[in-house]
């Protein structure tokens, strides 16, 4: 059994819609769900419409950080993502993130490759990843970088998060 922390968001098209496929696809994994969030651009000054961003626990005792991984672009290409190697940060259907990964005895997953890397190298900087996972998990530690709420004050998070906007309105699920 592993469970997994991944970072939902999309800047294209049905944003909403998109996500909401995509957390109808991870049910039943699912363990918790953050609210939706809205960011600018990223990375910061970039063009482009903002982003709705969601963080999603889940748990599967027949899914390994790999398993995570595929999971995620499977869901990616049913949002007809186009990955663009020349931009990196290019608006996307659905961007799909595993950020951390923990076995069932609690130990984190690291990995380090072209195709996974974990914990995820850039979460720790990245406010529309770590507010909705404190959401969700509020005493969550990213694995080499510290306690999720800690990570938050950091320079330059602190400065993001001031740009994040809490979207009560937006339901990631019916009812």
């Amino acid at each position: 059994m592993t469970r997994a922390v991944l970072s939902l968001g999309s800047n294209l098209g049905d944003r909403l819609g998109h996500l909401r496929r995509a957390v109808a696809h991870l049910r039943p994994a699912i363990l918790a769900l953050s609210g939706v969030y809205e960011s600018p651009p990223w990375p910061p000054g970039e063009a482009g419409p903002p982003y709705l961003n969601a963080v999603v626990l889940v748990a599967d005792p027949d899914v390994d950080a790999r398993g995570w991984l595929a999971r995620a672009r499977d869901l990616e290409r049913a949002a007809g993502r186009v990955r663009d190697p020349a931009n990196r940060n290019a608006p996307r259907t659905l961007d799909v993130d595993v950020v951390a990964v923990v076995t069932e005895d609690g130990q984190p997953v690291v990995c380090q490759d072209p195709d996974l890397t974990l914990p995820h190298p850039r979460a720790h900087l990245r406010a529309f990843v770590l507010r909705p996972w404190c959401d969700v998990e509020p005493y969550a530690v990213l694995p080499g970088r510290g306690p999720v709420e800690e990570l938050l004050r950091t320079a330059p998070v602190a400065g993001d998060l001031a740009k994040l906007r809490a979207r009560p309105d937006l339901a990631l699920e019916d009812g």
